[in-house]
Protein backbone atom coordinates (compact mmCIF):
# COMPACT_ATOMS: atom_id res chain seq x y z
CA UNK A 1 0.00 0.00 0.00
CA UNK A 2 1.36 3.42 -0.89
CA UNK A 3 1.27 6.56 1.25
CA UNK A 4 -1.65 8.10 -0.65
CA UNK A 5 -3.80 4.99 -0.12
CA UNK A 6 -3.03 4.91 3.59
CA UNK A 7 -3.96 8.59 3.90
CA UNK A 8 -7.22 7.94 2.04
CA UNK A 9 -7.99 5.13 4.48
CA UNK A 10 -7.42 7.54 7.38
CA UNK A 11 -9.80 10.03 5.75
CA UNK A 12 -12.46 7.34 5.53
CA UNK A 13 -12.07 6.46 9.22
CA UNK A 14 -12.28 10.18 10.05
CA UNK A 15 -15.87 10.16 8.79
CA UNK A 16 -16.84 7.99 11.80
CA UNK A 17 -15.37 10.37 14.39
CA UNK A 18 -17.52 11.15 17.40
CA UNK A 19 -16.60 14.75 18.20
CA UNK A 20 -19.73 16.53 19.48
CA UNK A 21 -17.77 18.81 21.84
CA UNK A 22 -14.80 19.98 19.80
CA UNK A 23 -16.04 19.18 16.29
CA UNK A 24 -12.37 18.29 15.64
CA UNK A 25 -12.56 15.04 13.69
CA UNK A 26 -9.44 12.93 13.26
CA UNK A 27 -8.86 9.71 11.35
CA UNK A 28 -5.92 7.35 11.48
CA UNK A 29 -4.87 4.23 9.60
CA UNK A 30 -2.07 1.84 10.56
CA UNK A 31 -0.31 -0.38 8.03
CA UNK A 32 1.14 -3.64 9.35
CA UNK A 33 4.11 -5.54 7.93
CA UNK A 34 1.66 -8.25 6.86
CA UNK A 35 -0.14 -5.67 4.69
CA UNK A 36 -3.26 -5.25 6.80
CA UNK A 37 -4.73 -1.84 7.54
CA UNK A 38 -6.45 -0.96 10.81
CA UNK A 39 -8.16 2.34 11.29
CA UNK A 40 -9.57 4.50 13.97
CA UNK A 41 -11.23 7.80 14.69
CA UNK A 42 -11.34 10.02 17.73
CA UNK A 43 -14.15 9.34 20.19
CA UNK A 44 -14.87 12.19 22.60
CA UNK A 45 -16.58 12.03 25.96
CA UNK A 46 -18.26 14.71 28.09
CA UNK A 47 -15.58 13.92 30.67
CA UNK A 48 -12.78 14.98 28.33
CA UNK A 49 -9.93 12.75 29.58
CA UNK A 50 -12.07 9.67 28.96
CA UNK A 51 -12.06 10.18 25.17
CA UNK A 52 -9.74 8.31 22.84
CA UNK A 53 -7.64 9.61 19.97
CA UNK A 54 -7.76 8.17 16.46
CA UNK A 55 -4.12 7.11 16.53
CA UNK A 56 -4.44 5.07 19.72
CA UNK A 57 -7.69 3.55 18.50
CA UNK A 58 -6.07 2.35 15.25
CA UNK A 59 -2.99 0.97 17.02
CA UNK A 60 -5.10 -0.82 19.64
CA UNK A 61 -7.21 -2.41 16.92
CA UNK A 62 -4.08 -3.74 15.21
CA UNK A 63 -2.57 -5.04 18.43
CA UNK A 64 -5.86 -6.63 19.53
CA UNK A 65 -5.85 -8.58 16.26
CA UNK A 66 -2.33 -9.89 16.92
CA UNK A 67 -0.48 -7.38 14.74
CA UNK A 68 2.50 -5.74 16.47
CA UNK A 69 4.85 -5.16 13.54
CA UNK A 70 3.58 -1.80 12.33
CA UNK A 71 5.04 -0.17 9.23
CA UNK A 72 3.32 3.20 9.06
CA UNK A 73 0.53 5.32 10.47
CA UNK A 74 -1.40 8.06 8.66
CA UNK A 75 -3.16 10.77 10.64
CA UNK A 76 -5.65 13.17 9.02
CA UNK A 77 -7.73 16.11 10.21
CA UNK A 78 -9.15 19.31 8.75
CA UNK A 79 -6.23 21.46 9.89
CA UNK A 80 -4.27 24.24 8.21
CA UNK A 81 -1.09 22.16 8.03
CA UNK A 82 -0.41 18.46 8.52
CA UNK A 83 -2.16 17.04 11.61
CA UNK A 84 0.38 16.20 14.28
CA UNK A 85 -0.50 13.70 17.01
CA UNK A 86 -0.90 14.83 20.61
CA UNK A 87 1.80 14.04 23.16
CA UNK A 88 0.04 10.95 24.47
CA UNK A 89 -0.27 9.54 20.96
CA UNK A 90 3.35 10.36 20.20
CA UNK A 91 4.38 8.19 23.14
CA UNK A 92 1.98 5.46 22.01
CA UNK A 93 3.44 5.51 18.48
CA UNK A 94 6.97 5.39 19.94
CA UNK A 95 6.06 2.33 22.02
CA UNK A 96 5.49 0.34 18.83
CA UNK A 97 8.41 1.85 16.90
CA UNK A 98 6.30 2.75 13.87
CA UNK A 99 9.00 3.87 11.42
CA UNK A 100 6.88 6.15 9.21
CA UNK A 101 4.39 8.69 10.51
CA UNK A 102 2.34 10.37 7.79
CA UNK A 103 0.76 13.57 9.06
CA UNK A 104 -1.79 15.01 6.64
CA UNK A 105 -4.72 17.35 6.29
CA UNK A 106 -7.86 17.27 4.18
CA UNK A 107 -6.27 19.61 1.61
CA UNK A 108 -3.58 17.09 0.70
CA UNK A 109 -0.66 18.58 2.64
CA UNK A 110 1.51 15.73 3.94
CA UNK A 111 4.59 15.60 6.15
CA UNK A 112 6.39 12.31 6.81
CA UNK A 113 8.48 11.97 9.97
CA UNK A 114 10.31 9.28 11.91
CA UNK A 115 9.61 8.36 15.54
CA UNK A 116 12.72 10.26 16.72
CA UNK A 117 11.62 13.37 14.85
CA UNK A 118 8.12 13.06 16.28
CA UNK A 119 9.21 12.46 19.88
CA UNK A 120 12.88 12.89 20.63
CA UNK A 121 13.93 11.39 23.97
CA UNK A 122 10.83 9.20 24.22
CA UNK A 123 10.37 6.99 27.26
CA UNK A 124 10.80 3.28 26.49
CA UNK A 125 11.17 -0.11 28.09
CA UNK A 126 14.91 0.54 28.23
CA UNK A 127 14.19 3.27 30.78
CA UNK A 128 12.56 0.88 33.23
Amino acid sequence: MNDASLIEAAKKYRESAYAPYSNFKVGAAVLTKSGKVFGGCNVENASYPVGCCAERTAICKAVSEGERDLEAIAIVADTEGPCAPCGMCRQFIAEFGIPRILMANMKGVVKVVTPDELLPFSFSGKDL
